[in-house]
């Protein structure tokens, strides 16, 4: 198998360390917890720390994610994006594989099932 189709066969599911609502324009807002220790020592000082961070997920990373079920690979989400939005998706895998990447290393919404 080459390391391409290696990239397209890969799986992820979504975090089960985060939380996510899903709003009426359809777009993913991510509910990150803000549990850190200092943060609950300054709520008790009764600053007004809230205790989740909201990021909004644009259109097309909405859709991305919630694509992510654990069973569908790189290769099915980008067809069905490509599908969707078609040459507006487009260069489809490089960006596709951009966004899960970020998703996965720097903010962990997501995790892979098969290296």
């Amino acid at each position: 198998m080459s390391n391409n189709d290696e990239i397209l066969n890969m799986i992820f599911k979504i975090s089960s360390k985060i939380d996510y609502e899903v709003n009426k324009d359809e777009t993913v807002t991510i509910l990150e917890k803000q549990d850190h220790w200092i943060q609950n020592l300054f709520r008790k000082l009764k600053f007004k720390i809230p205790m989740y961070k909201k990021i909004t997920l644009d259109k097309y990373g909405s859709y991305i994610f919630l694509q992510i079920d654990g069973k569908k690979t790189v290769k099915e989400i980008g067809e069905i994006l490509e599908f969707k939005y078609g040459k507006e998706s487009h260069p489809l895998y490089e960006r596709l594989l951009l966004f899960l990447n970020h998703i996965e290393a720097n903010c962990n919404y997501i995790n892979k099932l098969n290296a």
